[in-house]
């Protein structure tokens, strides 16, 4: 809770300090020396509602969403040993990391992939693909699972929806103040919103997002990093190693958009900024470092 509380309060701080920033650049005067009726408090506090509001919302209805874009199966009685497996290993993890057992789902997918999703780390949702199941020891599918509930226990769903709610709040608030800069002192236009304001909105609105996508991108990466020694800590760093090897053989098949920030692994962007995950080579260097310092 601490630690959602300071983000929050470090996101009012940024948002405060856009606003003295645009004050003290001229923009304010820029806009009103051409007839501009733009109150960019007021736009701070719609786009900051808006921003917000989105990457919450989005979060409420996670686990109903990747249910029925992967086509997840919660587990209500483990119909075989490898689903009772998994509802076990999952429940003792639960126990270690100080959560609430999450709900176990597996998806059908021929492709090693899992992913954790959820408003909350006491209100969450592991799930597996069956090629996982079917193909990875025993060690290596713990590993795995540790991976998902390290990123539950350490609440990287909110803070990557609260990351996301700020870069919308960026992406909704810079878009118009571009619109409106274009609509009436390039344009000259002081008759309402004209059609150059609502074409510069939407082509600044697509670019922003591409550009800001790259942050939530890096927070992604960099958090996969905590939940691998996650996984270690809970399987092993050897069945660590030994799952990301295994996942590192074949292309992973892309989970939906939504779900793929915390997934085991994901299909990479065409540029590293544009990925979920670091590369499986850098995951592994990294498990192994931490591995021999650890023995040293």
């Amino acid at each position: 809770m601490k630690r959602i509380f300071l983000f929050l309060l470090t996101n009012i701080a940024i948002i405060v300090l856009l606003s003295i920033t645009l004050s003290l650049l001229g923009v304010e005067g820029i806009l009103k020396e051409n007839g501009s009726d733009l109150d960019l408090q007021a736009l701070l506090i719609f786009s900051a509602v808006f921003g917000f509001g989105g990457a919450f919302i989005s979060l409420l209805i996670s686990k109903w969403m990747a249910k029925r874009m992967t086509g997840a199966v919660v587990i209500e009685s483990p119909n075989n040993n490898l689903e009772k497996r998994l509802i076990e290993t999952v429940e003792k993890q639960a126990k270690i990391v100080g959560i609430k057992m999450p709900e176990v789902a597996i998806f059908p997918s021929a492709s090693m992939n899992a992913f954790a999703t959820g408003a909350s780390k006491n209100k969450a949702l592991v799930a597996v693909s069956q090629g996982l199941l079917d193909s990875m020891s025993q060690g290596e599918i713990e590993a795995v699972v540790g991976h998902e509930m390290s990123h539950v226990a350490n609440g990287d769903m909110v803070t990557l929806t609260l990351i996301q709610g700020v870069v919308n709040t960026f992406v909704i608030f810079f878009s118009r103040v571009i619109g409106h800069i274009v609509d009436r002192v390039i344009l000259k236009n002081n008759r309402g919103h004209g059609i150059g304001y609502f074409i510069t909105t939407l082509f600044a609105q697509i670019v922003l997002s591409i550009l800001a996508s790259t942050i939530v991108m890096y927070v992604s990466r960099k958090r996969e990093f905590v939940a691998d020694t996650g996984g270690a800590d809970l399987a092993g760093h050897q069945n660590m190693i030994n799952a990301l090897k295994r996942l590192g053989q074949v292309e992973p098949e892309a989970l939906p958009e939504q779900m793929a920030a915390f997934g085991i692994d994901d299909k990479k962007g065409f540029v590293s900024w544009f990925s979920s995950h670091p590369p499986i080579e850098d995951r592994i260097a990294a498990l192994e470092k931490r591995a021999m310092n650890e023995k040293g």
